[in-house]
């Protein structure tokens, strides 16, 4: 009886691991079915309850329905990939990758990734999570935070088409530059300890390879992978909601004339002013540029509409809400001010360059 139980053994974990991997798979289709499809579903949703998109409700309404099903499945595929990932690589290696030997490597790393990272501010939101959970220290993932919208390949296109290379290459550097530099500030303040108490539970609790990693069969680190999408997710999903929700009332009624009115003129107010008028609203840079471009038609200076565009896209009002399931209230303020002040730096450059 025990030698034909060792030898029924393997092949149940073999089963296991062929129903895991399975339901997995099935999974990853229908999240590629129902993420390329969301443009779609949105659109749909508001023809069958009769609201077009023409009136400024419709537009925000269709915002909401498009964002937060986007958020969450970007929010669920990286912290399921995370929980995964948790189990093959400790949090020392993870921490050493992005940390780098010396102060800045890690920062400049993740603000190099975000670059390549299409995400409005939300959207990054998940990643960034994603980074804490895998023990990434947190001054790194601040600075994967502020490239990821700020420096977005929409608003480098229309910059190189509207004023050439030369506009365009200082709009990524200084990009850049708040985001490393950012991230390096809050790294050296030791901040960790702002971080929401689940979090930091959460980063205690990684697995380290060295110990437990060979010891695990496939449908256990799938399993781990479902286990913090559970925790996570649960936790967080209700403040996407409303982050995104307050966004998307903002986003229908953007006031273009009365912003005009107040980035018209090259003063030094209007940088500061544009970046608070900016915090509140919420957008990826392909929904503010015919803001932006309808401002710059107005006679808006570049620096001042530079500003704006940076602060919705990069310091949006949804992001803080968001933020706050993750982050104590001095961390996001801490957060909130430096990045507002390195956009502030970027449209003065401007200003004064162009």
């Amino acid at each position: 009886m025990k030698q034909g139980s060792r030898q029924q053994l393997p092949k149940a974990f073999g089963r296991q691991n062929v129903q895991w991997l399975s339901g997995v798979l099935a999974g990853a289709a229908l999240w590629i079915l129902l993420y390329s499809n969301l443009e779609w579903l949105a659109t749909l949703s508001l023809q069958f309850s009769g609201i077009t998109r023409a009136n400024r409700f419709g537009e925000a309404l269709y915002f909401f329905l498009y964002e937060v099903p986007k958020v969450l499945l970007l929010l669920t595929a990286v912290v399921f990939l995370m929980g995964v990932v948790h189990t093959f690589i400790s949090a020392e290696r993870t921490r050493a990758l992005l940390s780098g030997r010396r102060t800045g490597v890690g920062n400049v790393m993740a603000a190099s990734l975000g670059i390549v990272t299409p995400f409005c501010s939300c959207s990054a939101v998940p990643l960034f999570i994603g980074f804490l959970q895998a023990g990434v220290p947190l001054g790194v993932t601040f600075s994967f935070l502020i490239s990821a919208p700020m420096i977005n390949e929409v608003a480098l296109a229309l910059l190189f088409g509207m004023f050439g290379w030369k506009v365009a290459l200082l709009y990524t550097v200084m990009g850049l530059a708040v985001a490393i530099i950012a991230g390096m500030v809050i790294g050296k303040l030791q901040m960790e300890r702002f971080l929401e108490e689940w979090v930091q539970k959460l980063q205690e609790s990684v697995v380290s390879a060295e110990v437990e990693g060979e010891a695990m069969s496939l449908h256990v680190r799938l399993r781990e992978g479902q286990h913090h999408v559970r925790d996570i997710v649960g936790k967080v999903w209700l403040y996407i909601v409303l982050g995104v929700g307050l966004g998307a009332g903002i986003h229908g009624y953007v006031p273009e004339n009365f912003m005009a009115s107040l980035m018209g003129k090259s003063v030094w107010w209007s940088v500061p002013v544009a970046v608070l008028i900016g915090v509140p609203m919420y957008s990826n840079a392909a929904g503010i540029l015919p803001v932006v471009q309808a401002l710059l038609g107005k006679g808006a200076a570049l620096g001042t509409v530079m500003a704006f565009m940076m602060s919705v896209i990069a310091l949006s009002a949804p992001e803080m809400i968001i933020l706050r399931k993750v982050l104590k209230p001095p961390l996001i303020a801490l957060f909130a001010g430096v990045v507002a002040l390195g956009i502030m730096l970027v449209g003065f450059v401007f200003n004064l360059v162009i």
